[in-house]
């Protein structure tokens, strides 16, 4: 058995470089591929990583594969599948993908987001009558696969405490049961797992359990404690590694290091990790102390100086000091090498995945030999981090004045009832108004338009017919639908952050640096590394096209200031609330021209709110301050006429519902079809009274809602929110969805309106 676990990280990419992954699931799930086609794409893939992994250097090689999710992977290897599931009937792996996705008569369980990233998690159900066991065993055959391409692996799963404190109770479950009931039965099947993985021959499992960077009560900590006791304590087993990630672990550091296993992780990249706290740690002195010092998040290169400064530091707190990134490299792009097209300089500053791996490999020779064996490698890194810190194109001084300049009423506007009712009076709108969030199926016609255009292959006016055929063509549909607000259905934009990215100074993009969302979604962030400007208008001929299509009100959408952010790899040499400014400012001349192009509805978009929400209580403030007047400063440039929408999907509103108010918004919609309108509760606490539109249809399922099921979701919201403030909209916006299932919905959506607005008479 490996006695050390020595340098590694703590997972890695699984969609592939070229998103094979992401292909070969949407060919199964479309009745293109087989199963068998589908697992041997994933097999291949492994086996590249495995492969990349070892011979770059790593100690150790994390098993981090996952078809779709890996909360959900972790709760299916226990059986926590919800009767309903199980029910259908099917294989497997269909059972696993109806979990995430639904079928035509079961929902799927709810997604959020993890922690404060932009990958989204399936929030697993459990109640009292869960029946934990060893039911999957994907990770033991993983690892025989890998040990025949001659890699030992670790195995990685999400840990017992940190599992239970994501999920949700059953719907059957009593009132006043929490998940967390449950440990002590779940600990059992955690440890017949492991006694299986020792009995395969595996010398070590990682079990992550990240939910302790947040606040945690007595009896969590006490779970965590009485949980790495147990398992700990089992006689014949693998290794444990427990990392904790994106902040500072608090009590449960000390916890972990007094606790029966061999190794933990420690983030010392986000939050407050303080290196002093760790020497009155004497648990750690028979352990090893991974510590994550290179960036799982963010994509700049590592100061590798500062680094081992930090690393020595360490020695002698530890049984052992071993090097490894602050979290799973699942958050960033694979390689910036094949990034061929990028900024020369900005290319020189980054670190994707493959880069990252040989930084920690890097670090881990250092430590152990010394700097002079790597004093290349360490230069190389030094002069590009200097490079950086001294560029001239990072700052410009006429944004710097701009934003010196501002006063507290540029944040502010009238009071919401002279707004109101001055929007009455302009739009004219029925109750219930029904409208779509923004975007519409963009079809591989308008994605072949978007690449001929970058290609060179047509010329722009070419593009523009095109594009403004494509907008007549939705803005007809929604006329004929019945919608009563309309979009122009984005057809211009490859992802609502990164197209106004390539269109705003200080930002740059990548051709190449997918980053997996949840499932076989994958976007691109764009990367910030400089001060924010918009040089020319943006989507403004756009959305004034659609709008001379129709006499009802078309929609002018944008994305907001702080969802640009979370979104985006952002610089990280100033505080993110003065970037968040700049930003702001940009798309506050964006709003203003969106008004005088005649658009009497503009809606910002910010469904990453709750996203960059501290996850310790005492950060929240400062954040709760920034973030809403960010958002205000954006928006609070135009005429009381003018209807303000903003949209917020897949979070835990009631930790920024304050936050929600402070954004000013006239109109607010918000995910709530999974949750049946769960929000609303937290909504209603705060008396919230301006309009909302809870979703009524999850776009995020390929099912279609009929109309009786969102006749319940809406006469469910009227409980909570008058007929005058309440809005019938999908969750989300409708790109990654095809015409076959969005019209009826949307179909179904209208009438199911007309239906409830005429019981309102």
């Amino acid at each position: 058995m490996a006695t050390t676990i020595g340098s590694t990280v703590l997972g890695y990419p699984r969609i592939g470089p070229n998103r094979e992954l992401k292909r070969a699931l949407e060919r199964y799930w479309a009745s293109r591929g087989s199963e068998a086609e589908l697992r041997e794409t994933a097999r291949s893939l492994r086996a590249d990583t495995w492969r990349t992994l070892r011979e770059a250097g790593l100690d150790s090689v994390p098993d981090s594969f996952s078809f779709y999710d890996h909360v959900l992977d972790t709760a299916v290897t226990f059986g926590a599948v919800p009767q309903r599931y199980a029910d259908l009937g099917l294989n497997p792996l269909d059972t696993y993908f109806a979990m995430a996705r639904g079928t035509d008569s079961v929902p799927p369980l709810e997604m959020t987001k993890w922690f404060d990233t932009n990958y989204h998690y399936l929030v697993p159900e459990i109640g009292p009558d869960t029946r934990f066991s060893v039911a999957d065993r994907a990770v033991v055959e993983r690892f025989h696969e890998a040990l025949e391409l001659g890699v030992r692996t670790r195995p990685v799963l999400v840990g017992p405490v940190t599992l239970l404190l994501l999920s949700k109770p059953d719907p059957d479950a009593p009132e006043g049961f929490s998940p967390l009931d449950s440990v002590d039965k779940l600990v059992l099947a955690y440890a017949e797992l492991l006694r299986e993985l020792r009995r395969a021959g595996v010398d070590w499992v990682q079990l992550d359990e990240p939910a302790f960077a947040a606040d945690r009560t007595r009896r969590e900590l006490d779970a965590l404690r009485d949980t790495y006791h147990a398992l700990g304590s089992i006689g014949d087993r693998p290794k444990l590694f427990v990392p904790g990630y994106f902040g500072d672990l608090g009590d449960a550091l000390g916890i972990l290091a007094s606790a029966p296993i061999e190794a933990v992780g420690v983030d010392f990249v986000a939050g407050d990790s303080r290196v002093d706290d760790l020497s009155a740690l004497t648990g750690l002195r028979d352990k090893t102390l991974v510590a994550g010092l290179v960036d799982g998040r963010n994509v700049w290169r590592t100061d590798l100086d500062r680094a081992l400064t930090t690393a020595a530091t360490l020695l002698g707190m530890a049984g052992d000091v071993a090097v490894g990134t602050s979290c799973s490299l699942l958050h960033v792009p694979y390689d910036v090498a094949v990034e061929t097209h990028l900024d020369a300089q900005v290319r020189t500053w980054l670190s994707f995945a493959r880069q990252k791996v040989d930084e920690v490999v890097v670090l881990g020779r250092a430590l152990r030999e010394g700097r002079d064996e790597l004093e290349g490698e360490l230069v190389a890194a030094r002069r590009a981090v200097a490079d950086r810190n001294g560029a001239d194109r990072v700052r410009d001084e006429s944004v710097r004045r701009r934003l010196a300049e501002l006063r507290p009423q540029d944040a502010r506007r009238a009071d919401y009832a002279v707004r109101q009712h001055e929007q009455q009076e302009q739009l004219r709108l029925p109750a219930l108004p029904t409208t779509t969030i923004g975007s519409f199926p963009q079809t591989t016609e308008v994605r072949k338009t978007r690449a001929a255009l970058r290609a060179g292959e047509i010329e722009h006016s070419e593009y523009v017919g095109r594009m403004r055929g494509e907008i007549e063509r939705v803005v007809r549909l929604q006329e004929e639908l019945g919608l009563d607000v309309l979009v122009h259905g984005e057809p211009e934009r490859n992802d609502m952050v990164q197209y106004f990215a390539e269109h705003l100074a200080g930002f740059v993009s990548t051709e190449h640096g997918w980053v997996q969302s949840y499932g076989s979604r994958c976007v691109r962030p764009p990367i910030l590394f400089g001060d924010v400007s918009r040089p020319e208008p943006i989507s403004v001929e756009w959305s004034a096209y659609a709008q001379s299509l129709t006499d009802r009100p078309v929609k002018g959408m944008l994305t907001g200031p702080v969802t640009i952010l979370a979104w985006s790899f952002v610089r990280d040499d100033q505080p993110l609330a003065d970037t968040a400014r700049q930003v702001a400012l940009a798309l506050r001349d964006e709003v203003r021209d969106l008004e005088a192009a005649g658009l009497r509805i503009i809606q910002v978009d910010e469904p990453a709110l709750r996203e960059l929400l501290p996850l310790r209580a005492w950060q929240h403030k400062e954040y709760l301050d920034w973030a809403p007047e960010a958002f205000r400063l954006a928006t609070s440039g135009v005429r009381e006429s003018t209807q303000v929408h903003t949209h917020l999907c897949y979070s835990e509103f009631g930790d920024v519902i304050d936050a929600i108010v402070a954004l000013d918004a006239d109109v607010t919609s918000i995910e709530a079809a999974r949750s049946r309108m769960e929000v609303l509760a937290d909504l209603d606490t705060v008396g919230f009274a301006r309009g909302i539109g809870p979703g009524v249809y999850d776009i995020h399922s390929p099912r279609v809602p009929d109309e009786d099921e969102i006749v319940a979701l809406l006469r469910a919201a009227l409980d909570a929110v008058p007929a005058r403030r309440l809005w019938a909209n999908p969750d989300c916006g409708l790109k990654t969805r095809g015409y076959g299932e969005v019209e009826p919905a949307l179909r179904n959506l209208v009438n199911a309106a007309a239906r409830v607005r005429n019981t309102l008479r």
